[in-house]
């Protein structure tokens, strides 16, 4: 006698499992513990085999049917509906998106929370709507290039690089652990539009920093985006190191900025000697935020940093265009002048923190030119402040009226 959603509904979990037909080799499995499934018995080839649907009640009893429905319209088509599921699970193991997923988890630990995700958005946005549940041993140049297309067809080449290099990665991840043969996105190499290289905006002639020292000194926001603005101009560091900062990273009788690996874009410690500039700096910005774990807490929180976009919006009040000066344009000024001024060039890049020649080296001797790096650093804020007060000069630039 078939089955009800009212019987179904009443049925109760005994000491030993229980099986409920309802016609057509379909029945409800109840186990001990509660949990109920439909399974489907069926033969094939003269042997009796098992196929489980699903569970009771997140698969209903019509729904059970059309499963059953389904898998007695594939034996009669020959195909073995057991054998059919496992290989479709095995397809979606071995899919774009399942591969992909895997190899970001993987990598996870070596990156900042940023980047990975970033990346993840990055083929999540462009790739898995279009290619994520295909096998990726499947898939061809000519596909993966279709996708490519669409980001170029933005306007966003660099960005089409950028994710056919992750694209790449997922491949290759792909091939060591058996899911696939070949890096797909290697055969690409070529057929995307050409990257235009912009250099990123900074001011280099003296006098113009001069005028930007002094548009600073007169910036009418917080005086915590202030002191990071002055922190980048002396202490050549990338944005993100400097906003980020914690101020158990600081010494000030050493006078040293110890900053971790974890928030290099070189993966390796860094240490900035400070200038007495910027340890005046450091001191007036510890009156503001020196309570908390962060340098440069954010007005809504103190536990989450200033915006990544707040030294951008502070050039930008200031009147200095993007096409004049960004942010990170403080170390392109610092590394101009000072290779002009006949500075080592090994202690300039090490005090940028580019990655070294012999990175073990680089690892095992963080300390790496100190005593030539403090020197070259108070020169740097000293020369900075002669640029400052040459008021003398003509201001190069008209906002310094207003």
């Amino acid at each position: 006698m078939p089955l009800t959603d009212t019987a179904l509904r009443g049925v109760k979990p005994a000491s030993k499992p229980q099986k409920l037909f309802d016609g057509n080799g379909l029945f409800l499995f109840i186990a001990p513990s509660g949990t109920k499934s439909w399974r489907l018995k069926y033969r094939i080839q003269g042997r009796e085999k098992l196929l489980t649907l699903g569970t009771y009640p997140q698969l209903s009893l019509k729904e059970a049917r059309e499963a059953c429905a389904a898998a007695k319209k594939q034996l009669n088509g020959g195909t073995d509906p057991s054998a059919e599921k496992k290989l479709k699970a095995r397809s979606a193991q071995n899919s774009f998106e399942a591969v992909a997923r895997e190899w970001h988890a993987n990598q996870t630990p070596g990156w900042t929370a940023r980047y990975a995700e970033d990346v993840l958005e990055r083929i999540d946005k462009n790739i898995f709507p279009y290619l994520g549940s295909r096998p990726i041993a499947d898939i061809t140049p000519p596909e993966l290039l279709s996708v490519l297309r669409k980001i170029e067809a933005r306007g966003a080449i660099d960005q089409a690089h950028r994710v056919l290099g992750i694209c790449s990665l997922i491949f290759r991840y792909a091939i060591a652990t058996g899911r696939a043969e070949r890096d797909t996105a290697a055969d690409l190499r070529g057929a995307l539009k050409t990257r235009v290289v912009t250099p990123r905006a900074a001011i280099t002639e003296p006098e113009a920093i001069g005028g930007l020292l002094r548009a600073l000194d007169d910036f009418p926001g917080t005086f915590t985006v202030k002191a990071g603005l002055q922190l980048l101009a002396l202490t050549f560091l990338r944005p993100s190191e400097v906003r980020l900062g914690e101020w158990s990273e600081i010494d000030f009788e050493e006078k040293i900025w110890r900053i971790p690996a974890k928030r290099m874009k070189m993966r390796l410690d860094h240490m900035v000697p400070l200038s007495s500039q910027s340890l005046e700096i450091l001191r007036d910005l510890h009156e503001v935020s020196g309570d908390g774990r962060l340098m440069f807490p954010g007005l809504r929180s103190p536990e989450k940093a200033i915006s990544d976009a707040a030294f951008i919006a502070a050039l930008r009040r200031m009147g200095y265009t993007k096409e004049e000066m960004c942010a990170h344009g403080f170390r392109a000024m610092a590394s101009t002048l000072l290779n002009e001024q006949g500075y080592s060039a090994d202690v300039i890049e090490k005090q940028l923190a580019h990655n070294p020649r012999e990175k073990i080296r680089g690892i095992y001797n963080r300390a790496e030119y100190l005593p030539e790096r403090r020197k070259m650093m108070q020169e740097w804020a000293d020369y900075l402040d002669t640029l400052r007060l040459e008021t003398n000069q003509k201001k190069p630039h008209a906002r310094e009226e207003a």
